[in-house]
């Protein structure tokens, strides 16, 4: 399945919403015969920070020019869309796709697999998910890193578990490059980042108020909670001061 997409300071971004996202999940599923043997389809979420970061890095540019579908996460690639006469419906993101995603596991009965952040998280996200969707096949949770020594690991619970879907919360960009580089080895059908949505979903780390993500302030909100990520959020004005520079030139070539 083709789907169409925008460019965004260089960067693919496909125009689907949070269904479309959901059937293309389950064509991949269903299409795939028997054991795992072709590479995994790997999901991105894409918003400004992985954008400025791909310009920075051509080796995380080339991960999210790989992937099978980078999806539209944040109102800043909305925007950017918006400015270049594209109008992308919603964001979907990792924060809210995976209740998206588990509500579609449980209905049509895929496997999931819970991989990455601090111990204990991803168990107690499972139990939640699980609690919430009651026929949710959850078949395995891990922490583990994705450094190489972990590898082995990894793969052996995967193997063993045979999950169809993975979600992986090992920050950005650890988690994408991480898929990416093993992307020919995992035994799974469809595997994406998450980020933080475990912590989200346990109830470690609360979600910014609705108006707040409605308004496209949930960075800010994360920033008070966790001042240390300053850094990171400079990414923002970089990212909206080269979409207004990319849009004046357009206009005036014109």
């Amino acid at each position: 399945m083709e789907h169409a997409f925008v460019d965004i300071l260089g960067v693919r971004v496909h125009r689907v919403d949070v269904a479309q996202m959901l059937t293309q999940i389950k064509t991949w599923i269903d299409n795939a015969d028997g054991p795992v043997t072709q590479a995994v389809h790997q999901i991105c979420t894409v918003n400004p920070e992985f954008i400025i970061h791909a310009r920075r890095t051509p080796d995380f540019a080339a991960v999210l020019a790989r992937a099978d579908l980078a999806v539209p996460d944040g109102v800043g690639v909305l925007w950017a869309a918006r400015c270049q006469g594209v109008r992308l419906r919603e964001r979907v993101t990792g924060s809210d796709g995976i209740y998206h995603i588990c509500a579609a596991a449980a209905h049509y009965g895929w496997r999931v697999y819970l991989l990455g952040a601090a111990p204990g998280v991803a168990e107690q996200a499972a139990t939640r998910l699980q609690h919430r969707y009651p026929a949710l096949q959850v078949v395995g949770c891990y922490g583990g890193s994705p450094a190489d020594r972990d590898w082995p690991q990894i793969y052996a619970r995967l193997a063993a578990a045979a999950p169809d879907l993975l979600f992986v919360a090992y920050g950005h960009p650890s988690q994408d490059q991480w898929i990416d580089c093993h992307r020919h080895e995992l035994p799974v059908i469809v595997a994406l980042g998450v980020g933080g949505a475990f912590d989200f979903v346990a109830g470690i780390m609360p979600r910014a108020p609705r108006w707040m993500q409605q308004w496209g302030l949930e960075w800010l909100f994360r920033l008070l909670r966790q001042p240390w990520r300053w850094r990171r959020m400079l990414a923002l004005p970089l990212f909206g001061l080269l979409v207004v520079r990319n849009c004046a030139k357009s206009i005036f070539k014109s």
